[in-house]
């Protein structure tokens, strides 16, 4: 096997083109392989192989830089830069992560995660270069979807300032180009992109502008006329007009093409941009008949690409989703708006069955929320869907467009909390501290499947102002039905009485304060356990009955300590209870790497039985009688 003999990417460089083909080939091999074990990313890596050995083969890597937008499609990457041995331990606890990472490799230029960054990234680096008087070469390789997000436009904006050279690379896996129009534009590109040509212009507009008088207007005239003529044929004109040279569309299978473009653009001095046509889930028929369903996987079956492991029950998202789509049939004024993750955050039903009161607004999230503050303000009640992650891209607009007028938006956070594989950039660890930060911002975290669905009648149906319900991913817990308090703002409930210990726990943590308290039983010490519910405000009558009949009271949350909720209970009781013990069980000041929740949790000190360690070491009445 070729894919072997690779270690780096001198190995890659000896490859002739018969060689190249079979590479590819093998690479997406092992990487359907790899990740029906893993899981992972897949169907945007498949479709970026060929792309990635043409940036080894054009550029000399790890000097030059290399800046994958989001990053989840670096597979390859990882392959050709001597990593393929590591494929076994992707995203698991202490193994490769699934996106660049500085701090892996030295062929990693920039740690990515999330979408519409790499042109700013690339951008900054190229600046950085020049003033430094370094020679490297620096690529940003964005897809179409990122280029949606508005952060993109902005740095296309600044690029055109730039007199070095700046290669932006547009993986377009979805936009088809006529036979036409792609012809011509192909022969005007193989004129345009010719060293000769360019310098041919600079002299020629040189030469008319020393003309007195008339000399500066010609060449505005022609050029005039040019770009009226570009308009006409070339489908990169957006760019051009920006200032940024367009060239393509390339076919984004084949290396040789893609080589000599490449090559070519970087011989500017100035940015391009190269548009690059690939299909995404290239080689494995499951992915390429549906590239969503294969974008991020668990563990497949290779034969049938169905997971291996089937949901038992319905997960937090699809609880979500029933009951949206249940409530919307009922209140005509109920919309909902994503930022392309219809599949992912549970939409797509409620798309299906309501298309004229669903927005996708792509890799957007600033404009989704201010469009729902927009929506709100008339008269609509929109319904926000995101992961915790991803809103955070939305801070200002939140504060700025939706809580200062106190607009009626729900926003629905999944994956909240700690999301496992996908590491730092995606676990929704910080949305408690950054949401209840806001004034006129209200906070919701269900502890089952019922309180989500009890939730979302409240927030949609009663509340009328800027309220968050975060829940996690993954199969939604179903103990402690028997609780079924109604939803009263700001009231949490009591779900067991104890004495002298105090569980309040908030959303996930219910189900781990639950398991903490029957542990505890089992010893003879018998614990009250409450669910705070509300995040913010919290429920001051709850920690007062708490505070008042307890001495030691252990606050639960899955989100950082700094700005969480176990702080505000803290300050309360401080306040008015300063005998009480209060022990704050939350996430680090740090950022979580990519690992098995069961693993990070147990690593992180919020399982059950690492918090039953923690109380003992605070608290001396938490041992069990039986070892006192």
């Amino acid at each position: 096997m070729i894919l072997e003999r690779i270690e780096g990417p001198w190995d890659v460089r000896d490859l002739n083109t018969e060689e190249l083909k079979q590479l590819a080939a093998e690479i997406r091999q092992f990487l359907i392989e790899k990740t029906s074990v893993t899981g992972g990313h897949l169907a945007s890596n498949l479709g970026v192989v060929e792309l990635t050995i043409a940036l080894y083969l054009a550029f000399d890597l790890p000097k030059d830089k290399v800046i994958w937008d989001v990053g989840h499609q670096s597979y390859t990457h990882k392959i050709l830069s001597g990593r393929r041995e590591m494929f076994d331990d992707l995203r698991k606890f202490g193994g490769m992560s699934g996106f660049p990472k500085r701090k892996e490799s030295p062929y990693d230029a920039f740690d990515t995660g999330h979408s519409s960054t790499s042109i700013s990234a690339g951008l900054g680096m190229a600046q950085g270069r020049d003033l430094l008087g370094e020679d490297y070469a620096v690529v940003s390789v964005i897809g179409d979807g990122a280029l949606t997000g508005g952060m993109a436009y902005e740095a296309l904006n600044n690029a055109a300032h730039l007199k070095k050279n700046f290669i932006i690379i547009l993986n377009d896996n979805n936009m088809s180009i006529s036979e036409n129009v792609g012809g011509m534009s192909k022969y005007l590109n193989g004129i345009r992109s010719d060293a000769g040509y360019n310098e041919l212009k600079k002299h020629v507009s040189t030469a008319l502008s020393s003309i007195p008088v008339v000399g500066e207007k010609l060449v505005d005239k022609i050029s005039r006329t040019k770009n009226s003529i570009k308009q006409l044929v070339i489908p990169g004109m957006l760019f051009e007009n920006m200032g940024v040279t367009y060239l393509g569309p390339v076919d984004g299978h084949n290396v040789k093409e893609m080589v000599k473009i490449f090559k070519e653009a970087r011989k500017m001095d100035h940015a391009v941009l190269v548009h690059v046509l690939t299909k995404k889930g290239k080689g494995y028929a499951p992915a390429e008949k549906n590239p969503s369903r294969f974008h991020g996987v668990e563990p497949f079956d290779i034969e049938t690409g169905k997971p291996k492991k089937e949901k038992e029950y319905p997960g937090y998202t699809d609880i979500f989703s029933r009951k949206l789509c249940q409530i919307a049939r009922e209140n005509p004024r109920v919309v909902a708006v994503t930022a392309a993750m219809p599949d992912g955050t549970g939409l797509k039903a409620f798309g299906k069955y309501f298309p004229d009161r669903f927005f996708d607004v792509g890799i957007a999230e600033q404009h989704a929320v201010t469009s729902a503050a927009g929506m709100a303000a008339a008269g609509l009640k929109p319904v926000v869907a995101v992961y915790s992650s991803f809103l955070q891209r939305g801070y200002d607009q939140i504060l700025h467009d939706v809580c200062i007028q106190n607009l009626p938006v729900v926003f629905a956070l999944d994956r909240a909390g700690l999301v496992g594989s996908d590491g730092e950039t995606h676990q929704g660890i910080f949305d408690l501290s950054y949401l209840t930060s806001i004034p006129n911002m209200s906070v919701l975290a269900p502890k089952n499947l019922w309180e989500l669905r009890a939730d979302l009648e409240f927030a949609v149906n009663e509340y009328e102002g800027p309220i968050a319900i975060r829940y996690p991913r993954g199969q939604a817990y179903r103990g402690l039905k028997e609780y079924e308090a109604p939803i009263v703002y700001g009231k949490g409930e009591l779900l067991a009485q104890g004495s002298k210990i105090a569980l309040l726990a908030v959303g996930s943590m219910v189900s781990t304060a639950e398991h903490v308290r029957e542990k505890l039983l089992e010893e003879g010490i018998d614990c009250t356990l409450a669910n705070g519910r509300f995040i913010k405000p919290i429920d001051e009558e709850l920690v007062e009955q708490l505070a008042s009949t307890h001495k030691f009271i252990v606050t639960m949350e899955e989100n950082v300590l700094q700005g969480g909720y176990g702080l505000q209970v803290t300050a309360y009781i401080h306040e008015h209870h300063p005998q009480v013990k209060v022990l704050n069980i939350a996430l680090p000041d740090a950022y979580v790497e990519h690992g098995n929740v069961s693993l990070l949790r147990e690593m992180l000190g919020i399982d059950s039985d690492s918090i039953i360690r923690k109380m003992r070491e605070v608290y001396p009445d938490a041992e069990s009688p039986q070892s006192r």
